[in-house]
């Protein structure tokens, strides 16, 4: 019996002899290839995605297929800090919006008859969430707008020349508000302290932030500069101007370069005139007028002197503050019939930080807390190098056998006359060295000749406490300087800071200091504490009647003025 021939044949292949049955198609897999239960099934197309090797993953960020990508602005790459915004244009002011709150955008009537700041404080005082939405005018062109990093510039610019003349951080901020907002940046955040300046901008809560910084590194008192910096904000904030970039930029090039209007041989006269005016104020004569003159004058030239040598600003108030006390100890020891005290408090006037103090105040009750406490520290460390000066002159003139009496009581109700015409002395002179506009000086000298009326009525015929009628007459000055400052849409620190000058603490810190001197500890302290309680008074009175009056303003009320910046929930 013959078997049936196999019909299996032999197949061959590198893997050796392998026998396939007749109609079967060969198996072309290796024996090490395992079966994957995710295998495409025979008869179905790959994708083309499958071809791809496996090592390749899927982003979740990638776009879905058939979506193309947005086209790209600018020549900048994407997400470049130096392009346009993409909602700006060259016919509108302001960009769209890129976000609506849930609970949508309220409406704030913010009216054009109040000054740019109480219109930027109300909104520096909303969250980015809840800022009004501005109207926006008919677009009319294609022109692309200025590059983001250049409106942060010229507004760092804008707040260093602001703070470093030493305004309030939280005017500093409205002013770099309006800047931005004028040039379409609308959701930005200024931010404000002693020695830096910062602001972040963000288009959308999907667009990447852009950050810019500045230091500022030097500080100078020229108000006439602080007024051009204001006029040229006003000028940027007003929509019915369009000012382009480049003008801006060419226009805070002039205010850099513009002079100081008085030169330095007027500032020494002016801090002689100043320091004399305070010694008639408290008391004193003729001669005692004339040598608080010249020992102010002679402390301001060797405190330029210092400066040329580059000491820092504390061993300046140092040498500046010895030549008065040195020369009222001279007239002691001389056994000249002058009032010895009027002579140094009078050049101590000339020298107290009164501006500083203010600033300082109103930053801390306005919320900035960093920038109060640095001011406040720049405040204590002036007030040391003016100690540490007299209190040197002081114990080598009591060495010496200068007889300087603590008790004696300085000023003088018999003449108020005298007493008024020498507020308004001192007011001016303060005016001229804080280089004031000269059409403000003559409005800064009648508020300061007020402040010291409203003083005189209320301590010396009222007899009302020295620190309550320094408040009350502190907050007359700053009740006015708001009203004159709201008049010339410009700062109020021209209108208040150099009419407080009558009101500062003179003889109260020298006394303090000549108790220490005398080893007297304990009527030391209560004198200086007497003299920052004034000085806390007319800090707190300034900033009191400015925020009375910009309480009950219409413009203000109606357009639904916020608290200032609050550390509680209420």
């Amino acid at each position: 019996m013959t078997e049936p021939e196999d019909d299996r044949k032999p197949v061959s292949d590198e893997a050796g002899g392998t026998f396939v049955p007749v109609g079967l198609a060969p198996v072309v897999d290796s024996e090490s290839s395992a079966t994957s239960e995710f295998a495409i099934p025979a008869g179905l197309d790959m994708p083309a995605a499958a071809t791809e090797s496996e090592s390749q993953t899927t982003s979740e960020f990638a776009l879905p297929e058939g979506l193309a990508p947005p086209e790209p602005v600018s020549q900048e790459p994407e997400g470049s800090a130096f392009s346009p915004p993409r909602t700006y244009s060259a016919g509108a002011r302001f960009a769209p919006d890129a976000f609506t709150p849930p609970s949508g955008i309220p409406a704030v009537s913010l009216t054009k008859d109040v000054p740019w700041q109480d219109r930027m404080r109300t909104m520096l005082r909303m969250p980015v969430a809840e800022r009004p939405a501005p109207e926006r005018p008919a677009r009319t062109g294609d022109e692309p707008g200025p590059a983001v990093p250049r409106v942060l510039d010229l507004t760092l610019r804008i707040g260093e020349l602001l703070l470093a003349g030493g305004e309030g951080a939280e005017d500093v901020e409205a002013a770099m508000f309006a800047v931005c907002r004028s040039y379409a940046l609308d959701r930005c955040e200024p931010t404000v302290t002693f020695t830096q300046l910062s602001i972040t901008y963000q288009p959308s809560l999907v667009d990447d932030p852009v950050t810019a910084s500045r230091i500022v590194r030097r500080r100078a008192t020229d108000y006439t500069r602080l007024a051009a910096v204001f006029q040229l904000v006003d000028d940027l904030s007003d929509p019915e101007t369009a000012i382009s970039l480049e003008e801006a930029y060419r226009r805070l090039a002039e205010i850099r370069r513009n002079r100081h209007p008085y030169p330095g041989w007027v500032l020494t006269g002016a801090s002689g005139l100043l320091a004399g005016a305070a010694s008639v104020l408290v008391g004193g004569g003729v001669v005692v007028f004339v040598a608080a003159a010249l020992g102010a004058m002679l402390g301001d030239r060797l405190a330029w002197v210092c400066s040329g040598r580059g000491l820092p600003e504390f061993y300046q108030f140092l040498v500046a503050a010895m030549p008065p006390a040195a020369i009222g100890v001279a007239l002691t020891v001389a056994h000249v019939d002058v009032e010895a005290s009027a002579v140094i408090t009078g050049g101590l006037f000339a020298l107290l930080p009164g501006r500083a103090l203010v600033a300082g105040v109103q930053d801390g009750l306005t919320g900035y807390y960093i920038t109060a406490s640095a001011r406040l520290l720049e405040v204590m460390y002036l007030f040391v190098g003016i100690v540490v000066g007299v209190l040197l002159v002081l114990y080598f003139g009591v060495k010496l056998g200068a007889q300087l009496n603590p008790d004696a009581a300085l000023g003088s109700a018999e003449r108020p006359v005298w007493q008024l015409v020498a507020s308004m002395l001192l007011s001016l002179t303060f005016a001229v060295l804080l280089q004031q506009e000269r059409s403000t000086v003559l409005v800064v000298t009648l508020n300061g000749g007020v402040a010291w009326a409203v003083y005189g009525a209320m301590h010396d015929a009222g007899g009302i406490s020295p620190v309550a009628s320094t408040a009350v007459a502190a907050g007359v000055v700053g009740l006015f300087g708001q009203l004159l400052s709201r008049y010339r849409f410009a700062s109020a620190l021209p209108y208040t800071t150099a009419a407080i000058g009558p009101l500062l603490p003179g003889s109260a810190t020298y006394f303090g200091l000549l108790a220490f001197a005398q080893n007297d500890v304990d009527a030391g302290l209560v004198s200086l504490t007497k003299a920052a309680a004034l000085a806390m008074a007319i800090a707190i009175g300034v900033n009191l009647g400015s925020e009375l009056f910009r309480l009950f303003l219409p413009g203000a009320a109606r357009a639904g003025r916020k608290a200032a910046k609050r550390t509680r929930g209420f």
